[in-house]
């Protein structure tokens, strides 16, 4: 198994006391560490193409993050910004996923994980929002279909908020399963159970004290059938941890054995239908103790 990740990440700058901060990397690095996974090969993310970014964005999207000089801090909206390492640090985090898609299918390392920021889920095709600049998940998957020629990859979200942004852009491509679990209401307001584009969308909206039970439950019942029946060559992952119940940012009451319970699962229908094909990618997630609780429970289930 492989972590890819880029000391670019923590250059990423949106703003004194923005939950989104380098610390939320570190702190996952940290819960990371060799002595604790000493079989985990450890890559440098390469820079996502011009390319690549443009399957899944607008040229105006693009050119507005990666060819304006940024001092200081450049807000997008009320919640996102970009600093003078956003550019980097958005096209590693990009450029991770789809890196660890090539080795996926190459067979070199079947499943990784991306420990990358920004976040991405929530950008969508015209926009960047909701501390996401270009969705990385989104990039690995249509990067699957036009480098790889897939007809089936699968993304699975667990962040607490809505995958607005992948449900965007994948609304009418039926080749691209997105399945999600998030809280309702709470941001961005989408995720409805309605919700199902071309029949490729699954939600499964969660009132706030959704504790582990009714999440297992959830995802027992509705997402990974979905799933099964889609039967993916490929399985990403939106690994958001704010579902925690130390997360100040949501109302979820989860804990860290619920993330490794849900991966395992998640490892189990890869093995029988995408050649054991996982590549996680880190979202949200803003409790720092949580953050490193979550991601040893996630990444030794991802490890087997």
């Amino acid at each position: 198994m492989r972590l890819y990740t880029h000391e670019a990440c923590l250059r990423h700058e949106p703003g004194p006391g923005h939950p989104e901060a380098p610390a939320r990397l570190s702190a996952v690095l940290q819960a990371l560490a060799p002595e604790e996974f000493p079989r985990l090969q450890r890559q440098q993310a390469p820079a996502a193409s011009r390319e690549q970014l443009l399957r899944v964005h607008s040229a105006e999207l693009v050119a507005g993050i990666l060819d304006q000089p940024v001092h200081g801090v450049r807000r997008l909206d009320a919640d996102t910004a970009l600093s003078a390492g956003s550019a980097e640090a958005a096209l590693r985090a990009a450029g991770a996923v789809c890196a660890a898609v090539d080795a996926a299918i190459d067979g070199s390392a079947v499943r990784a994980f991306c420990a990358v920021r920004p976040p991405g889920h929530h950008a969508t095709r015209a926009q960047a929002m909701g501390f996401c600049l270009f969705n990385s998940v989104a990039v690995g998957a249509a990067h699957a279909l036009a480098a790889h020629g897939l007809q089936r990859v699968a993304i699975a979200d667990f962040d607490v908020h809505h995958g607005n942004g992948s449900q965007d852009i994948f609304w009418n491509d039926p080749r691209v399963l997105y399945v999600s679990s998030h809280q309702d209401p709470l941001y961005p307001g989408t995720g409805g159970a309605a919700e199902h584009g071309s029949g490729n969308i699954v939600n499964a909206p969660l009132p706030e004290g959704t504790d582990s039970r009714a999440f297992r439950q959830e995802w027992r019942a509705r997402l990974l059938p979905a799933l099964e029946a889609f039967a993916p060559q490929l399985l990403l992952v939106s690994a958001g941890f704010d579902g925690h119940r130390l997360d100040p940012l949501a109302g979820f009451d989860l804990v860290a054995e619920d993330y490794g319970w849900l991966t395992a699962a998640l490892v189990d229908c890869a093995n029988r239908h995408a050649q054991g094909r996982v590549v996680s990618t880190l979202e949200g997630g803003y409790s720092l103790a949580a953050l490193r609780e979550c991601t040893r429970a996630h990444v030794h289930a991802l490890a087997g």
